[in-house]
């Protein structure tokens, strides 16, 4: 008989197998250098176990009792939620950029303002006087038709009229194209043709302007008769300076008969403390202290310290109808800076001693998020036409010049003029006075958008001003005191009150104010109220911020790990049946690799050879 026999495994084969999967095993089951967790719920249960924020831990420790976990969980979040609702206040009063003022006193010596002194009389200058007689004569015979008032002419009667038909035709013929009218009110217009005859009163003034084919014309109206006759009559007047070729022929200054006397300081002024120009509505002006180079310091406050000008104030000569008041008028302002007479500027009485005491005050904005002042004007959307330092109002003028010569073709000649373009004359361009008055109504409607793209300067410097008067000179004193002006600057008026003014302009004392601005909300302010915030509502800290950083990447990474997982599942096909004549009990299938049993046994077979039953086959018995 034979037999076959597997033998049982090595004992010591079998022991080093069992050690070698129980040290990987215990590998895999140590800490690595990245490890994620199998799921969230995993997740969730080791941050509120470890984590350092306050109430996170009650989620775990109640999770036997539902109603805690609800409660505790109800207030865990509603809390987070109030804390980022606070949070949001804090981002939004941050980003909203809040500026605290500050405000402080100085005490220095002061550098005296530019003053400029402006006579209030256009001048009827030489190279212009002969149109500006056609001018009132044509004036003259209007007011007599509306008003039937007769206007003596001081320089010019009606036989020089006729004289000058050929060189006043043009002139005639301008004036008749933009004639001034009478027109009845506009709640008065729709009344019935029988209605009883409407008085004066009850109509507005104005006159005619239209387009350059005469399609469109409007009527510039106005409520007083006196301010449409001077708008009318500044409109002409405007036609004829732009008619100059050189506006050097304007420049007739006669310092020495309108300021009599000029002293500064206890000191007399000379010509180089002066600048001289012209203003198409206030005559000859005289800017005092604009030179750089040489500029006047207060040594002390006080009347006696500052600027005094005796000035005439007669009218001679002038233009009645551009012109109504008496007087002179008087502005104050800081260097580099253009003197805008009908924006800052007042007026001084004749027979009056004005005295201004003066307080200089600066203000300095913070630019950029702050706020939308600009430094030197460089970022805004508008050429600087003035040869001075940038100012609103500096763009704001500019802007309406840039405008003026893009729509009508031409500049309007009281503001400086652009490279390349010429002033408005009607001669040239005919319905200029049209565009200009529909142009000026957008301006001041803000169409054009100039008060939206001139912002204002982060740094100003601007003088508040206190003015007194008294009687100059007295009754005692006038007489000798006339009668030295009448010797020294020939002062030989009849109204000898009404021809003198007298000017003083001080300091009231050396300290100055500066406003300032610091921001109200800064980094450092913000941090420390978001810590505020976090430690009340959760008693935690910086770190405790990370903590919850780091649940935010586990939680990301793991869904993307699962994810992941469940793509490729996806993606790999299911594996193949089992045959049919397989055996579907596991005993025979083979083990798992890696698996160690405590008692692991082999199968003995023993395979005995079958006896011959040869024996039990029938014999032969033979006979013997």
């Amino acid at each position: 008989a034979g037999s076959v026999k597997t033998g049982k495994m090595p004992e010591g084969e079998k022991t080093r197998q069992c050690k070698q999967e129980e040290q990987q095993r215990k590998e895999e089951e140590q800490e690595g250098l990245i490890e994620f967790y199998g799921s969230y719920q995993e997740l969730f249960q080791f941050f509120c176990s470890n984590t350092t924020i306050h109430g996170a831990i009650r989620l775990v420790c109640s999770k036997k009792n539902k109603m805690k976990t609800a409660f505790w969980s109800v207030l865990f979040f509603l809390t987070f939620g109030l804390m980022y609702w606070q949070f949001g206040i804090l981002y939004r009063e941050y980003f909203s950029y809040p500026v605290n003022l500050n405000l402080n006193l100085n005490s220095d010596r002061l550098t005296f303002p530019a003053v400029t002194l402006c006579t209030l009389n256009p001048y009827r200058y030489s190279a212009i006087r002969k149109k500006l007689d056609e001018l009132d004569q044509i004036t003259h015979q209007t007011l007599l038709d509306l008003y039937d008032y007769n206007m003596s002419l001081a320089r010019s009667d009606w036989s020089t009229l006729s004289t000058r038909k050929r060189s006043s035709r043009s002139l005639l013929h301008h004036v008749q194209r933009h004639p001034l009218r009478r027109q009845k009110r506009d709640n008065l217009v729709n009344l019935p043709e029988n209605s009883p005859s409407v008085d004066k009163n009850d109509w507005k003034i104005g006159f005619v302007l239209c387009s350059e084919n005469n399609k469109d014309c409007f009527h510039q109206a106005y409520s007083s008769g006196v301010d449409a006759v001077r708008e009318w009559y500044s409109f002409h007047y405007i036609n004829i300076l732009a008619q100059m070729p050189d506006a050097k022929a304007l420049d007739e200054s006669d310092f020495e008969n309108f300021i009599y006397a000029c002293r500064f300081n206890e000191a007399t002024c000379d010509k180089a403390n002066y600048t001289h120009f012209h203003h198409p509505l206030y005559g000859n002006c005289y800017t005092f202290n604009d030179n750089s180079s040489s500029l006047w310091t207060s040594s002390l406050p006080g009347i006696n310290n500052g600027l005094s000008l005796v000035v005439r104030t007669e009218q001679n000569d002038f233009i009645p109808l551009l012109s109504t008041v008496t007087g002179a008028r008087v502005m104050v302002h800081d260097q580099n800076e253009p003197a805008f007479m009908d924006d800052g500027g007042f007026n001084v009485r004749p027979g009056i001693e004005t005295s201004v005491s003066m307080r200089k005050e600066m203000t300095v904005r913070l630019g950029g998020s702050y706020s939308d002042c600009t430094e030197d004007g460089r970022d805004v959307p508008v050429q600087n036409l003035y040869s001075s330092r940038y100012t609103e109002q500096v763009c704001i003028r500019s802007c309406f010049q840039l405008n003026m010569v893009e729509r009508c073709g031409c500049a309007y000649y009281f503001y400086p003029l652009p490279a390349g373009a010429e002033y408005c004359d009607y001669t040239k361009h005919v319905a200029w006075g049209y565009c200009y008055y529909k142009l000026l109504a957008e301006f001041k409607a803000d169409v054009l958008g100039c008060f939206h793209k001139c912002r204002k300067p982060c740094k100003m410097t601007e003088y508040q001003l206190s003015a007194g008067y008294s009687r100059w000179p007295s009754a005692v004193s006038e007489d000798w005191v006339f009668y030295m002006l009448s010797q020294q600057n020939k002062y030989n008026i009849t109204s000898k009150r009404n021809g003198v003014a007298k000017v003083n302009i001080f300091f009231e004392e050396w300290n100055y104010k500066t406003n300032g601005e610091s921001p109200a909300f800064t980094v450092v302010t913000l941090l420390s109220q978001l810590g505020n915030q976090w430690s009340l509502w959760f008693g935690s800290s910086v770190l405790s911020v990370m903590e919850l950083a780091e649940l935010i990447l586990d939680f990301i990474a793991i869904t993307f790990i699962l994810a992941l997982r469940w793509f490729h599942s996806r993606q790999q096909p299911s594996p193949p049946g089992p045959p049919p004549n397989s055996h579907d009990n596991t005993a025979f299938q083979d083990e798992a690799p890696g698996l160690c049993a405590a008692h692991r046994f082999t199968v003995e077979a023993v395979v005995t050879m079958l006896p011959s039953y040869n024996s039990l086959e029938p014999r032969e018995v033979g006979h013997e």
